[in-house]
């Protein structure tokens, strides 16, 4: 008999009993329970105590392979003696200042060398707030208001950019190759709606369109080569460089946003698609595990911050510690190690598709190939995923929380709404068990 999402929940509450306690009891002094939504996994949170190496302890005293790693953040895994000696070396002379510090400018010499798009970085303390700070570039440069952005791309919780991440599954949305501004969450002014412009993945005919009739009000398009939090969509490279064309002859600046994809490679996913975006965002990875985010880009963007005529500062911008982590992971994560990661994640996807495609299971592993990968459940075996709305149509979203909680049970963390975030820390042994878990897994999934 097939594994029954209610009997899977019954499980796992028991198996994280103490956290199912601690998640009610938080919240009565935080709403939800945690102050991340993401942090909810199914049923509740599952509280840890320590991380250590590519393995989380949790309050019951389970330890779980960490497939999810902060969605992405720790590519090196937990406590790693680089980035902890760093950081040990670097409190005693103090934690904050409203002074710079040289470490900041080793960290965004380092992006620079790296990244061949970025000849400047301005740092924040997040992607989301990275974000604001490049729409507002765009604006300034161009002297226009709108922003446009993909359905399914997510770019953080701000107003501007909270629109169509994860819109409703109704007309409400629009016709696919025209896809409505929708807001993400109550509290979204309609003009904020209304200044979005929603446009298609993978569709450059039905882009073309849309970017045309607006050119002359598109500040910026915001784009990601591979999607994360709305249902990983690789790009096509065609549609990409299209994209790129149409950017620079409507004077309309690109953003990519590599919050997730910088872990694709050395130099960036953009390197992968020789693509020279006009900024980037960056965050999660280049922090070491504190909080920062970044925009980089051509130094002729930054002008409008050396005079002045934009306004951006935080007081914890360029935070002396997140900068000492972020210098010295980047440090650690040397092409070899970007390789290594790689390898691991291919391994992955062609280990479990093949096996699927053997047994006739309508499960994959999916995405470029790189160390943050998609799994999904599918209604048949041709499925593909190329749209945000393929991943609203094509998917099994339960039998994806089934997966997730069935393999918290032996030992493996995986981001629960169908993600898998690798570590450097992990082992050839601990990629080979989790292929085997997962083949434990979804076989009990598909039994009758």
């Amino acid at each position: 008999m097939s594994i029954q999402l209610d009997d899977s929940i019954e499980r796992f509450s028991a198996r994280f009993s103490k956290s199912k306690k601690e998640t009610e009891n938080a919240k009565r002094s935080i709403p939800g329970g945690f102050s991340r939504k993401t942090f909810n996994y199914g049923p509740h949170g599952i509280f840890v105590e320590r991380g250590e190496g590519a393995y989380i302890y949790t309050i019951e005293g389970e330890k779980l392979l960490d497939l999810n790693n902060n969605f992405t953040v720790n590519i090196l895994g937990h406590n790693h003696p680089e980035i902890t000696k760093a950081l040990q070396e670097a409190l005693p002379n103090g934690i904050s200042f409203g002074n710079p510090s040289n470490h900041e400018v080793k960290l965004a010499e380092t992006l620079c060398s790296r990244i061949a798009s970025v000849e400047k970085v301005k740092f924040s303390c997040s992607a989301s707030e990275s974000c604001i700070t490049a729409a507002r570039i765009a604006r300034a440069h161009t002297g226009k208001a709108k922003i446009a952005k993909f359905e399914g791309g997510y770019h953080g919780f701000i107003d501007d950019l909270a629109i169509s991440a994860h819109p409703p599954h109704d007309k409400l949305s629009g016709q696919s190759d025209a896809p409505q501004s929708v807001a993400d969450s109550g509290g979204i002014p309609q003009y904020k709606v209304d200044n979005t412009i929603i446009l298609k993945q993978n569709d450059l005919d039905a882009c073309e369109k849309i970017i045309r009739a607006h050119a002359n009000e598109i500040a910026c398009i915001f784009m990601e080569l591979q999607s994360g939090a709305g249902g990983i969509v690789v790009l096509d490279p065609d549609f990409v460089a299209g994209i790129r064309a149409l950017t620079k002859e409507l004077n309309i600046l690109l953003i990519l946003d590599e919050t997730i994809t910088l872990r694709a490679h050395y130099r960036g996913m953009q390197h992968v698609y020789d693509l020279l975006p006009d900024l980037t965002i960056m965050g999660k990875m280049i922090g070491g595990g504190l909080p920062i985010g970044a925009v980089g880009g051509q130094a002729k963007f930054f002008e409008v911050l050396e005079s002045d005529t934009v306004q951006i500062s935080g007081t914890h911008h360029g935070h002396l510690l997140a900068t000492v982590a972020g210098a010295k992971c980047l440090e650690v994560m040397n092409e070899a190690a970007f390789d290594r990661l790689n390898s691991l994640s291919n391994r992955i996807k062609e280990d479990l598709n093949s096996w699927a495609k053997l047994h006739s299971y309508p499960f994959m592993i999916y995405g470029a190939g790189f160390s943050f990968l998609g799994y999904a459940f599918t209604h048949d075996l041709e499925s593909e995923i190329t749209t945000h709305r393929d991943f609203w149509n094509l998917v099994d979203n339960d039998k994806i929380l089934i997966y997730s909680l069935e393999m918290a049970q032996k030992g493996y963390f995986p981001v629960h709404r169908g993600q898998l975030s690798l570590s450097l820390a992990m082992t050839d042994e601990d990629i080979d068990g989790f292929i085997e878990a997962t083949k434990e897994v979804v076989s009990a999934i598909f039994s009758e």
